[in-house]
């Protein structure tokens, strides 16, 4: 066992209440996102916007709103390499501040160009931002809370995005250009709070266990276990973390992209294809555009804006459920019945729209509050919770950024799209995206595994790699005289799966099926 003994904690914050303020700090990062998502949706009706603009068609308002993913979607590629090399609090520190760079440029920008080299750059920001919060949130979660944590996370997303179509509201009774660049400016003012607390922020132990800055990253762990340096759980996590750290190492295949794909591909489908169905199944149609739905529903000007932000207090309200139901039901069963809630909602928006009857304004309203609600429940939380979840800790940072990076690529694709198909095939387009609700459940139900409660370190027996797991263990009792908690006997870890198994009710065996739900960490009997 590596002999590391680091001094007394001198933060004054230790244990649950660290844990909560980081991750309150780092969930201004996302809360970004969402205000970035949002604030466009609200300007872009407005009068003073058009005019300043000169009245911009459907192909130049899709490029302003959409080309902010451009950005991210470069940098969410590079922040993968970039997270590895600074570590995660440096990432977070660089991507806010070019977030407030790119703000300023929005603020301030004297025409259509240079609004889109402002959203460019601030795209650039969130790209970084999006990739490193979940990686650093689910590395310094423990297992039984890491679904929650994550999961107000995200609620801090959708309340960034409830927030800046509130803004947007209020700044439209302001008879000037001010009634945009107000908005816009807030950016500026968020970014800079965000760089300023990722400075006090401690970094990921297993970022820094991984760079082999043993003590700090044991400082960081005993902190987060309470402070006691002699605490028997910290010390049995920074173990758990090195042993895994050294057996990645014996293995000698490097760190490259093309060494994950090779060793992790399923690993790495499955995480890109939980960020892709997260926008394949509509959510920024809304979020982008909400305004212009209700618009094109019948609610014209300020009154289109107030029905989105009404939608916003809905929509940010149905994402409290999963900080109680995530670690308790499970990722699939909240995937699964988000997805059937959320497709149902876009057929009867295209039904409403194409039938275009008096009730059709109110009937659009409630289904799009629906929709949100069912998505601000499942695929809004549960896509930047699984990749850092699935991916091992040598490759988490390049899986996470390929799985972000496929997010960003589809936000545009969606952003950029949606004006020219919204007068093109109208009605369509919302059952179109409900189609893509039926096909993300069944991929969920028949390929995604279950992940609740089970270590970072233990993901190997989540995808069915006991051999892996075997092997591992051999080599840990040859380098240590005390056994690591995650090495478990294949036979009776498989026994007792198999039992449990049969235990379980048929309503949990179709939801589950044969994907290792029912995963429980070895006893201190079993070893």
């Amino acid at each position: 066992m590596v002999d590391v003994a680091p001094p007394p904690s001198r933060r004054k914050l230790v244990g649950q209440p660290l844990l909560y303020a980081i991750s309150v700090f780092a969930s201004l990062g996302v809360f970004l996102f969402g205000y970035d998502q949002g604030v466009m949706s609200g300007i872009i009706t407005g009068p003073y916007f058009k005019q300043f603009f000169n009245t911009p068609g459907p192909i130049e308002v899709g490029t302003m709103v959409a080309v902010l993913e451009l950005g991210a979607l470069a940098t969410s590629i590079a922040a993968g390499r970039v997270g590895d090399i600074i570590g995660r609090k440096g990432t977070l520190f660089t991507g806010a501040i070019v977030f407030t760079i790119g703000g300023a440029v929005q603020t301030f920008t004297t025409g259509f160009y240079v609004m889109i080299v402002g959203r460019v750059v601030s795209g650039c920001g969130v790209g970084l931002l999006s990739t490193i919060v979940p990686i650093y949130q689910s590395e310094i979660s423990p297992p039984n809370h890491r679904g929650a944590l994550a999961c107000m996370e995200f609620t801090c997303n959708v309340f960034g995005y409830a927030s800046s179509v509130w803004v947007d509201y209020f700044c439209s009774f302001i008879e000037s250009d001010l009634s945009w660049r107000i908005p816009l400016f807030l950016q500026c003012v968020i970014g800079s709070i965000l760089a300023a607390g990722s400075l006090v922020m401690p970094e990921s132990p297993r970022w820094l266990i991984d760079t082999d800055q043993d003590v700090a990253g044991m400082d960081v762990i005993v902190d987060l276990h309470g402070g006691d340096p002699n605490n028997i759980l910290a010390q049995a996590e920074f173990q758990e973390i090195k042993d895994k750290v050294i057996y990645e190492r014996e293995l000698g295949e490097g760190r490259s992209y093309a060494v994950m794909w090779k060793k992790y591909k399923r690993r790495v489908l499955l995480a890109m294809s939980s960020q892709a169905f997260a926008q394949l199944n509509g959510i920024n149609v809304i979020s982008y555009y909400a305004p212009s739905v209700f618009e094109e529903a019948g609610w014209l000007g300020r009154d289109a804006v107030l029905m989105t932000g009404i939608n916003g207090i809905i929509y940010t309200l149905s994402t409290l459920p999963p900080w109680y139901l995530v670690d308790r039901w499970g990722r699939r069963v909240i995937l699964l019945s988000g997805a059937v809630i959320m497709g149902i909602s876009l057929g009867f928006t295209g039904w409403w729209m194409y039938i275009d009857v008096p009730a059709t304004p109110n009937a659009v309203v409630a289904c799009v509050i629906v929709f949100n609600a069912a998505f601000g429940y499942s695929w809004g939380p549960i896509p930047w919770l699984y990749p850092p979840e699935i991916m091992p800790l040598t490759f988490r940072s390049k899986g996470v950024s390929i799985s972000t990076a496929t997010n960003w690529a589809f936000n545009f694709i969606v952003g950029e799209t949606t004006p020219y198909l919204q007068e093109v095939i109208t009605w369509r387009l919302y059952p179109m995206h409900g189609f893509y609700c039926a096909c993300s459940f069944i991929l969920v139900y028949f390929l995604y595994p279950e992940t609740k409660g089970v270590p970072l370190e233990e993901m190997d027996a989540v995808f069915g790699e006991e051999e892996r797991l075997d092997y591992e263990s051999e080599r840990a009792s040859l380098m240590s005289n005390t056994r690591s908690p995650s090495i478990r006997s294949g036979s009776v870890h498989s026994n007792s799966r198999r039992k449990v198994a049969t235990e379980r009710g048929w309503v949990s065996r179709l939801l589950y099926r044969d994907d290792r739900s029912t995963y429980q960490p070895i006893g201190e009997g079993d070893e």
